[in-house]
């Protein structure tokens, strides 16, 4: 008997009766649960797909589930644990079921972008077969009268069957035993109830007509039900909709609740029938019967509306005229912070800030991730000129556009540079300074009521992105020379301060951190520069790792008198000798203003140090990542192989005799086909190397 009902669980029944379908729900082939359930059961359903990670200093977790996808959320970790932990309380009955979720946070951040996400999300996990959402139908209903033309209705808010099966009697306990009877145990009765709500008004009505119809005969009420799935669709509204905020002309509580409909009055004799008002031409309650609504840019909205919308958010019931739908419906605002602050200012419309869980959507400040982004907002279809000419990414760009973004939402410390902090908030290096410093600064700012000054709060955000990959692509040099080149993009993101970014005090620490990111991006084409000379892609990595291993086989006990020492290589694990050139070493740290005996053993120390904790962590890490370190190598070796970088941009610079002209071509011809230039962003990288610009 226990394999047969094994073999039989997962299978639905043939014919859609109420009957069949709580057999079905009680034996685990469909599923009855709320919304906050279904929303907790996607996310952490699959233990495999939840990590432990660390971000800015502290511990987090990541939920893989909302990083799958060709276009996936990326970072968002704060605002995200936040959001599972507010579902999984709902679920687990807590207070948070009957609040709204709202982001709050400047344009261009991902607010809008993260709930149109989970909602796609959650309409394909609801179209799985055994993840699927019903709802039932009344059919028959010229037998009763009173409807006129209209034979069948649909549920309006898309109530569950299970609903119906716990209200079929008047009588709770006659509903029990009903339940009973179909296979149900007292748990599994206990767990149903913990989800009942009371039919929706015109269901009600209509079941009580069914009733007096049939004498109460339930055989003979069964007849009138037919169970169908709930439609999943994005466009309809349905499952998962969206209520944007319109003028206060335009907008109305129709939009949200519903009407009275004429049609419908020209068909049911009954004027007290609640089947009068349409409610599917509200919002809500397409999305009613376990669904997301969006509630976009939610205190725009005027007042009578957002009070439709505490009423909603508090009692969990559209109200039309007394008239009440019971609601199981995730609520998700967003809102930009002006337009939040100036709604806190009336005092008057504390209760709804009161229903809502607030979560301040910071910008992305992680620069590795936002290369993911700004790859977004380039787009993953080929880009072509006016003419439509193939057009060709500088493989600088992405860097360059990404830490001047990300380099705008460090807010100002005395404890770390622009630099650094976003450095140690992209898990990098940033020299002596630790990870906890950073965590130290963000509390500090994060505990300032002032949210705009918090951690990551104001900056350059996605739109501003996007503006500034328009004016690069709109330039005639992009055009002609059918390349986005990195350098150009500077001044499209000046262009795009000076335009967009309206406060002074903003508009000011933007343009210097422009600055810095000019610098990065100098030091960034001296690598390429020195590669592009060396005729090897990873010419600069190998050398920095040399600097690295030589400063730790220094002290090694089983160094010999001809400086040889071996070492094993993490990647490939074979053994690896490398001769320690002092001179070498020493000239690296002058490079970098170690002047004395103690600076240079507390920086190899500190090299040392890294070198444990990341190879431990990833054999690949290269220190490529150690900006000052890069430069200092860079710097050395450009002056021990041409004499310094000023003879390489002299003999670049003038090539009018033969020699000069051979080395021109042959950096070109590297760059094109081993570094990934074109000759258009080759040259133009090289003719940059040439100047003084942007040097620190």
């Amino acid at each position: 008997m226990a394999k047969m009902a094994k073999k039989n669980a997962g299978k639905s029944s043939s014919k859609p009766t109420l009957d069949n379908h709580v057999k079905d729900v009680i034996k685990g082939a469909r599923r009855f649960e709320n919304i906050f359930q279904s929303i907790t059961r996607m996310i952490l359903g699959d233990p495999d797909k939840i990590e432990k990670i660390m971000v800015n200093g502290r511990n987090t977790y990541n939920f893989k589930i909302l990083r799958e996808g060709s276009k996936h959320l990326i970072g968002m970790y704060d605002e995200i644990n936040s959001f599972v932990s507010f579902v999984k309380d709902a679920a687990e009955g807590g207070s948070s079921q009957e609040m709204a979720f709202v982001l709050i946070g400047e344009p261009g951040n991902g607010k809008t972008f993260f709930v149109d996400y989970l909602s796609g999300l959650y309409r394909n996990f609801i179209s799985l077969s055994e993840n699927r959402r019903y709802t039932f139908r009344f059919n028959s209903l010229d037998k009763l009268g009173g409807y006129g033309k209209i034979v069948e209705i649909e549920s309006q808010t898309f109530e569950d069957p299970m609903i119906l099966a716990m209200n079929l009697y008047e009588n709770r306990n006659d509903n029990i035993k009903y339940l009973h009877k179909l296979g149900a145990d007292d748990r599994r009765i206990e767990s149903f109830y913990n989800n009942y709500r009371p039919l929706g008004a015109c269901s009600d009505y209509i079941l009580n007509e069914i009733r007096e119809y049939t004498n109460g005969n339930i055989t003979k009420m069964k007849e009138f039900f037919e169970i169908v799935p709930v439609p999943i669709s994005e466009t309809r509204g349905t499952l998962t909709g969206k209520y944007a905020a319109k003028d206060k002309i335009t907008s109305s509580a129709v939009d949200l609740l519903g009407e009275e409909s004429i049609s419908r009055l020209l068909n049911v004799a009954d004027t007290n029938n609640p089947f009068k008002f349409d409610l599917r031409r509200g919002a809500l309650a397409r999305v009613a019967g376990g669904g997301i609504h969006f509630a976009d840019e939610i205190f725009k909205n005027k007042t009578d509306l957002v009070q439709v919308y505490l009423g909603v958010i508090q009692n969990r019931t559209i109200d039309v005229e007394g008239f009440k739908w019971p609601l199981d419906t995730l609520i998700i605002a967003t809102s930009n912070n002006s337009e939040f602050a100036r709604f806190v200012e009336e005092k008057e419309q504390a209760p709804i800030v009161d229903r809502c869980r607030l979560s301040y959507m910071a910008h992305n400040t992680n620069y590795l991730l936002q290369k993911q982004l700004t790859g977004y907002a380039i787009g993953n279809r080929d880009k072509t000129t006016f003419t439509n000419e193939d057009m060709h990414f500088d493989p600088n760009l992405n860097y360059a556009v990404s830490v001047a973004m990300v380099l705008t939402r460090m807010p100002p410390s005395d404890k770390l540079t622009p630099v650094e902090m976003m450095k140690l908030s992209s898990g990098e290096i940033a020299g002596e300074k630790s990870i906890k410093t950073l965590s130290e600064v963000i509390n500090e700012l994060n505990n300032d009521p002032d949210i705009t000054k918090r951690f990551g709060q104001k900056g350059l955000g996605h739109r501003n992105l996007g503006r500034t990959l328009q004016i690069l692509l709109e330039r005639s040099e992009t055009q002609e020379g059918k390349c986005m080149y990195a350098g150009d993009v500077f001044n499209a993101i000046e262009s795009v301060i000076l335009d967009y970014v309206h406060d002074s005090n903003d508009r000011v620490k933007y343009l210097n951190d422009l600055k810095i990111a000019k610098g990065l991006h100098r030091k960034n084409v001296m690598t390429t520069i020195f590669n592009a000379y060396m005729d090897k892609p990873d010419a600069i990595e190998k050398d920095v790792l040399n600097y690295v291993n030589m400063i730790i086989g220094m002290d090694a006990k089983n160094l010999g008198p001809d400086k040889i020492w071996t070492y094993q290589d993490p990647q490939t694990h074979k053994l690896v000798p490398l001769k320690i050139d002092e001179t070498f070493v020493d000239s690296v740290e002058a490079r970098m203003g170690l002047k004395n005996k103690e600076q240079k053993q507390s920086y190899r120390t500190t090299i040392s140090k890294i070198y444990g904790q990341k190879m431990v962590q990833d054999p690949s890490y290269n220190f490529m990542d150690n900006n000052d370190l890069v430069k200092a190598v860079t710097d050395v070796r450009l002056k021990s192989d041409v004499a310094g970088a000023g003879s390489l941009v002299g003999a670049l610079s003038n090539r009018t005799n033969e020699e000069n002209q051979k080395l021109y071509n042959r950096m070109i011809d590297t760059m094109e086909n081993k570094l990934s230039y074109c000759k258009t962003c080759a040259q133009k990288t090289i003719e940059y190397f040439c100047t003084q610009d942007d040097v620190n």
